[in-house]
């Protein structure tokens, strides 16, 4: 290069350190002005009229960086609801790794005879929290493949892994919903079954009912009636304890040409409703039941015939977060405690809560901020401040080990999950975990920044006066707000960053 290109080269530089130099002062500048309409829009977004007289927490902060985006009240401890739930997922992903697997084991008095037969079969549960119907029809064709023809006695069922405390003794008053399924070791469906109602023929006809999963431990009591089509509909579905399974009663009335209505319910016994779906998955690969189904504790000289392996850990995980099943966590809080193996004693939900408390405290969690009572969330005992569920999303998306499976198993804002239906505004650009009960709602999760980088946030907010679906709305406007395309930010001061 010539002399004369040479000075060129060096003008050219020249101008460019301090074009760069301008630049940068007004990026600052640009910078800070966006950072506080974030902080005005954030503000703006949390008096929506659903929140109006509530309590508020938040905080919002980079995820590489931990710098802090937003704060208001960060460090207050609120009723998380089921936001709880990341903690949970955190401590058991961390303690039995996303590959992991509950067994469920069958045993005899002896291996099938020439005929096929044995006398008792014995199912023990093993605390898997996702077994299903289609699950026990697939353990009962592999009894049939490996000879089982006949069982001549009874299906003799062991829940003795966990104690006998089906539901948490801070939860108050139980309704018969799905969320307030019982916990137990020996478990399907969780806890749950469906009712689905339809109008009959005519006015005053009985209204249709179909149960699922159609077994004989669950008995109807149909006494609802079609009405007229502009008559007041009131229905009911209930259940009670009887002699031979539990009664499912339904009551009142549905309008003539209505559509058909599923209602879930909860069991009231889910170690005999388990054996009653083994039952019929037996009968329907031709497996012959001779006796009854019975509690009963399995002799030491029973032989194995098999071990169900069911879901991993991950999808388990990704069930419960998803869609905020709480029989899943607090069957997650019981297994944890006994999942040493060395533990003398059923599971409890004392010992359990120990476990999730030191692995999440082996994580570097700061525990003395946190009351946990249980693990879905259902207890208003819970007390979270948002740094604590902040703190716990960084520590869960760092991890290589069950990062992505803790990442994806969150709900996709306006696309599946608790999610599916809510916070359009923010739609695809938040992964976020739900929180719901009576005057109590939070949000906490991932958001995508306009400029690519990822926002970590919790909002919580006890004691809304408005309804449920208003207080809802202003938590999908809050973080509408932080991931729409004017909200790029930068860091808030240094005194309320993450770690305080």
């Amino acid at each position: 290069m010539n002399r004369r290109g040479r000075q060129w080269t060096a003008a050219a530089f020249g101008a460019l350190l301090f074009g760069v130099s301008g630049v940068s002062g007004a990026t600052d500048q640009a910078v800070a002005g966006r950072q506080a309409g974030l902080q005005q829009r954030l503000d703006a977004a949390l008096r929506h009229r659903g929140l109006r007289g509530a309590r508020l927490a938040a905080l919002v902060v980079d995820r590489d960086s931990g710098a802090p985006l937003y704060a208001r009240d960060p460090d207050r401890a609120l009723v998380p609801a089921s936001n709880m739930k990341v903690f949970t997922a955190l401590a058991v992903l961390s303690a039995l790794g996303p590959t992991f697997r509950f067994e469920t084991e069958v045993r005899s008095n002896a291996a099938p005879d020439a005929d096929g037969s044995v006398q008792n079969l014995y199912l023990i549960g093993g605390g898997d929290p996702a077994l299903t119907s289609e699950d026990l029809w697939r353990l009962a064709a592999d009894l049939r493949r490996v000879g089982l023809r006949r069982i001549r006695a009874d299906i003799v069922l062991d829940a003795s892994r966990f104690d006998a405390e089906l539901w948490h003794p801070s939860w108050g008053k139980l309704s018969s919903r799905a969320y307030h399924a019982p916990v137990s070791a020996l478990s399907v469906n969780y806890g749950a079954f469906a009712v689905e109602v339809a109008p009959g023929a005519a006015v005053g006809d009985p209204v249709r009912v179909a149960i699922d999963p159609p077994v004989r431990f669950l008995r109807l009591s149909n006494r609802a009636t079609t009405l007229a089509p502009k008559g007041r509909a009131e229905l009911t579905v209930d259940r009670r304890l009887v002699t031979d399974g539990e009664e499912v009663i339904v009551s009142g009335g549905v309008r003539l040409g209505g559509k058909p209505k599923i209602y879930y319910r909860s069991v009231l016994d889910p170690v005999r409703y388990a054996g009653a779906v083994l039952k019929l998955q037996l009968e329907a690969n031709g497996i012959e039941v001779g006796g009854d189904i019975v509690r009963g504790a399995v002799p030491a000289s029973a032989v194995e015939l098999l071990r169900f392996e069911g879901r991993s850990l991950g999808e388990i995980v990704r069930l419960f977060i998803k869609y905020s099943n709480n029989n899943i966590a607090e069957s997650l809080v019981k297994a944890l405690g006994v999942a040493g193996g060395d533990v003398d004693g059923p599971a409890s939900w004392s010992r359990g809560l120990r476990a999730v408390r030191e692995e999440l405290t082996g994580l570097g969690l700061e525990m003395d901020r946190i009351t946990m009572v249980d693990g879905s969330g259902l207890s208003y005992g819970n007390k979270v401040p948002p740094r604590s569920l902040v703190a716990a999303l960084l520590v869960g998306q760092r991890s290589f080990r069950f990062g992505p499976e803790f990442v994806a198993a969150l709900p996709i804002a306006a696309a599946d999950g608790t999610l599916e239906k809510r916070a359009k505004g923010a739609a695809y650009g938040v992964r976020a975990k739900t929180g719901l009960l009576n005057r109590v709602t939070g949000l906490s999760g991932y958001g995508k920044l306009p400029d690519g980088r990822v926002a970590v946030f919790s909002v919580l907010v006890n004691g809304f006066r408005g309804s449920a679906e208003e207080a809802m709305d202003g938590l999908d406007g809050f973080v509408a707000e932080l991931v729409a395309p004017t909200a790029t930010a930068g860091p808030v001061a240094a005194q309320v960053g993450v770690g305080r």
